[in-house]
């Protein structure tokens, strides 16, 4: 099965949108307050501006592995046709994003007659439909959190099942070494009792043998006294 570069490219999108949403906000802020051409002003247009370009290059990436799905088959990654379009959706919603943001900084302060504006009016807010777009993009960046959550519980609920197994293996593993270590017990129990009876055998025939010499000397010493006492009578 090929490799779907898919969800790595898509977590890069989402940490560099979360920082483009950041520096977003952090322009529309000063640029509300401040003069068009102050040194805040244009240095926080430019880190926009920046992290807009390496959003996009990775928009394109993403946008490649969406189309070498589509041409390949989605069923040769494993993918549903459902999954396809959703990735072509997110694709759509994320350039509708970077579209957005660049023409609000391409635009700067949106200029009108001053006896309309007054000297103190502020830059029109987006409308309905960016706010919109804003939500659907919301609503599918959670659809996608989710599912990727779902994937790493049955991933982890995977290797606890394959952990249970093992540690069943290993507890039967574990229960047959005691049994054969019962029985190694058992048969040294049986040999410790042998040899203690033939050591308890040895024993008592060492102090048998020991007696009967005994026995023997001294009637040899009898017949030897015996003996002289004769001669002496005799002599």
């Amino acid at each position: 099965m090929s490799t779907d570069p898919y969800h790595a490219v898509q977590q890069e999108i989402q940490a560099s949108l979360q920082t483009a949403g950041t520096l977003r906000a952090s322009f529309l802020r000063i640029r509300s307050t401040a003069r068009e051409d102050s040194e805040e002003l244009i240095w926080a247009r430019n880190e926009l501006k920046a992290t807009l370009a390496a959003l996009e290059a990775d928009l394109e990436d993403l946008e490649e592995s969406v189309n070498v799905v589509e041409s390949t088959g989605a069923r040769l990654f494993g993918l549903e046709e459902t999954e396809v379009i959703e990735r072509r959706r997110y694709v759509s919603h994320v350039r509708q994003e970077i579209e957005n943001m660049r023409a609000e900084v391409e635009g700067g302060r949106r200029s009108r007659p001053a006896s309309v504006l007054g000297p103190t009016s502020r830059p029109a807010e987006p409308g309905p439909e960016y706010e919109d777009s804003q939500a659907e993009w919301a609503r599918q960046e959670q659809q996608l959190m989710i599912r990727q959550q779902d994937e790493t519980i049955d991933t982890i609920a995977g290797t606890l099942n394959t952990i249970h197994e093992q540690a069943g293996l290993m507890g039967r593993e574990i229960i047959e070494h005691n049994e054969m270590l019962e029985d190694l017990e058992r048969g040294v129990d049986n040999s410790d009792a042998k040899l203690s009876t033939a050591m308890s055998k040895m024993r008592k025939f060492i102090r048998q043998t020991e007696e009967t010499k005994s026995g023997w000397c001294i009637v040899f010493l009898i017949i030897v006294l015996m003996a002289l006492l004769l001669a002496v009578i005799l002599v």
